[in-house]
């Protein structure tokens, strides 16, 4: 691979993937060329346009940078994409993603982030925090982060918070100093084979330690042998964890809360977003402040400031607004596509709207995954009150025969469900859902989930429920 000091032009197959969109804007920043290509436009790359990236959604060899030192691809662009091959073809200088943040985290201390759920929240948790406290350290995120719009930020101290990427087992090229394992739920079986080897994979992300280095794993995760001295498992309030919360309390779609470990503890933490989870999540991006000698009122005022990640528990209308509207209705969006991921989500809302129904928008991710988690996702979404699943996003997968979202529906107990059309559902919003809302006495929760292009309905959907 070309030096990286010695970059002048990079162009990325995939730009406005979220992993890649952080790279580009890190070399944008040491102001390299940037140029891609991606299938479509979406806010994220008009931003990044703006930004002075050009960019392309064409697959069109005349339109790629023929003067590029490097080029990124993502695994998700197809094998038969023409761009694609005409680098290979004219030998170009051609690395995957995780080979090229392989290479940028290699001088720095790395604080790396993993597990099939959760990495993007406590990632994104822990560089604010850095930030925020003026710790400093360069943020190589999954989502956009609220309080700064954007996954990537520099800093001239030597840190660096990344996400690490179970899929193509990217992560097995970082080299943390600290480690995270959040989940090792069953996922990516179209890599992994099975559970079991995926599990494997954590563990060997977990070994990747420098030496000395601080591993943090959820507790409840799978029996494994993680090879770390410096082990420890947080927990959202079992007090046989390391660390863990504890006098939790809801206020105002958040929570009031402690976390105690037997060494230190801090107190009346406000965090200002939903779901149980997140508390969790918070609970180890404050074990990591402290075991980096940030002091407890800077992580305290940290969390405190923390306004979350797009498209995680994301308030589209939030409580307070919700209440000056005619029909009352709560809207949250999120990235969940995963069965307990959407679980958690459901939970979550649940514990804090106990008094409200939640009807879930579920748009189904890859047809490997719904082929595999059929039953799993069925048995989360029964938790909520009314579920409309739209039809499977399929990513970089063909369809697979059988495979479909009436195959979840098919096994939901749940008689409140259906299967609609994305151009039908706004017309449902706009008619039947809302003279549903209208026979409630304290309005509803509504929540979009999923993480194909369901994002595009947030807006048309925002205003369906505010103009009512």
């Amino acid at each position: 691979m070309t030096e990286i000091k010695n970059i002048s032009r990079i162009y990325f197959l995939g730009i406005g993937g979220i992993g890649m969109s952080a790279l580009a804007r890190y070399f944008l920043g040491k102001n390299v060329m940037v140029s891609g290509y991606d299938k479509t436009s979406t806010a994220l790359t008009q931003k990044m346009e703006k930004e002075g990236m050009k960019i392309h959604y064409e697959d069109n060899v005349d339109l790629l940078d023929k003067d590029a030192d490097l080029v990124v691809y993502t695994p998700a662009i197809p094998k038969d994409q023409k761009e694609l091959n005409y680098y290979k073809d004219n030998g170009y200088d051609l690395v995957k993603r995780s080979d090229l943040l392989q290479e940028i985290t290699r001088s720095t201390f790395n604080i790396c982030i993993a597990g099939t759920h959760g990495k993007t929240t406590i990632s994104t948790m822990v560089a604010h925090i850095l930030r925020h406290s003026g710790f400093g350290c360069n943020a190589f995120l999954g989502g956009i982060s609220v309080n700064y719009d954007t996954n990537f930020w520099a800093s001239e101290n030597n840190v660096s918070v990344v996400e690490a990427d179970e899929y193509d087992r990217s992560f097995l090229k970082l080299s943390p100093d600290m480690a995270v394992i959040s989940a090792m739920d069953a996922d990516h079986l179209e890599i992994y084979g099975t559970k079991e080897n995926m599990e494997d994979a954590f563990v060997e992300f977990a070994s990747q330690l420098k030496p000395g280095g601080v591993l943090f794993t959820k507790y409840g995760l799978p029996d494994k042998k993680f090879f770390s001295f410096n082990h420890y498992r947080y927990s959202l309030q079992n007090d046989m964890a390391d660390v863990y919360g504890d006098n939790i309390t809801m206020r105002d779609g958040g929570y009031v809360f402690d976390v105690k470990s037997d060494k230190w503890e801090l107190n009346d933490i406000r965090l200002n977003m939903g779901g149980m989870h997140n508390v969790e999540n918070a609970v180890v991006a404050i074990a990591i402040a402290f075991h980096l000698n940030i002091t407890p009122i800077k992580i305290k005022n940290a969390i405190g400031t923390f306004k979350g990640v797009k498209r995680r528990f994301e308030y589209i209308i939030p409580v307070s607004e919700a209440s000056q509207l005619k029909n009352n209705v709560i809207y949250i969006d999120d990235y969940a596509h995963h069965p307990e991921e959407l679980a958690a989500l459901i939970k979550g809302i649940k514990s804090l709207f106990s008094f409200k129904k939640c009807t879930v928008i579920f748009q189904p991710h890859l047809f490997s995954r719904t082929r595999d988690l059929a039953n799993e996702f069925a048995k989360s979404l029964d938790l909520a009150d009314r579920v409309i699943l739209l039809p499977i996003y399929p990513a970089r997968e063909l369809p697979i025969e059988g495979v479909s979202s009436e195959m979840i529906l098919s096994k939901m107990e749940n008689k409140n469900a259906t299967v609609i059309s994305k151009e039908d559902l706004l017309e449902y919003l706009k008619n039947d859902y809302l003279k549903l809302v209208e026979q409630s006495s304290f309005g509803e929760v509504l929540v979009t989930a999923g993480a194909g292009d369901i994002d595009r309905l947030v807006e048309p959907i925002k205003n369906i429920i505010r103009q009512s």
